[in-house]
């Protein structure tokens, strides 16, 4: 029996798997295999679909009732960036610039959940690949987290392969309690790049990825069941 709130962290890589080929309704499927609760995407492409809203839009109907988008590249043919999406009402939500001087801009995205289990703050991220950036948005990432008196779960692709990175030290006060398991590349995974952090009441109960994803990204899902004391 299922205990706990189910949520999930997932780069799709723009909806295009290994094999080329541009197809969210795979993407769907594994994801709603897992009946997560709160679900965060990185990666979402629109740029060159049908709308630019489409994409979003589409996983929405599919996964959950409520979403929050930050768009960090906007084109003339769309927007590509992050999203999350939850069964639960996002209160307040709010996209933070987490961007790095020239580099690629990054963004978090910060809400109130109001779930049967009890209110938490959620923020979702995909850092940048520079260790420099990295140790500037992980300061403001614990930031973050500190804000408000909720529990907060954090996730999403930190870009943070090192077992004590800037990610991790930042973090480790604030959230202590994170997941493990190496999500990229996928086809043979030895980088922990997506984690699920949470921090007292919330306690993370177990975690696992999905390996049937190697075949539509080039990330595995993280997948966490958590509870709150």
């Amino acid at each position: 029996m299922r205990q706990g709130l189910r949520v999930l962290s997932w780069n799709i890589h723009g909806g295009v798997g290994p094999d080329r080929r541009y197809d969210l309704a795979r993407i769907v499927d594994l994801v709603a295999a897992h009946d997560a609760d709160v679900i965060a995407l990185q990666e979402i492409d629109s740029r060159g679909r049908s709308g630019s809203a489409a994409p979003l839009l589409m996983l929405t109907e599919a996964l959950g009732e409520h979403a929050a988008e930050a768009r960090t590249i906007s084109a003339p043919d769309g927007h590509y960036g992050h999203a999350v999406i939850s069964r639960f009402p996002l209160l307040s939500p709010c996209v933070h610039d987490l961007s790095f001087r020239s580099r690629e801009p990054r963004c978090a995205i910060s809400a109130e959940v109001d779930a049967p289990q009890g209110r938490f703050r959620l923020v979702t991220t995909h850092l940048g690949l520079s260790i420099w950036e990295r140790r500037v948005q992980s300061a403001r990432l614990a930031a973050l987290a500190r804000v408000g008196e909720s529990p907060c779960i954090m996730m999403g692709d930190f870009n943070d392969w090192f077992s004590f990175g800037w990610v991790r030290r930042r973090l480790k006060r604030e959230l202590p309690a994170r997941t493990m398991e190496r999500t990229f590349p996928a086809f043979r995974p030895f980088l922990r790049l997506d984690r699920i952090y949470c921090g007292a009441p919330a306690r993370l109960l177990r975690s696992w990825t999905d390996a049937k994803a190697r075949e539509i990204s080039d990330h595995l899902p993280i997948i966490a069941d958590i509870a709150f004391d």
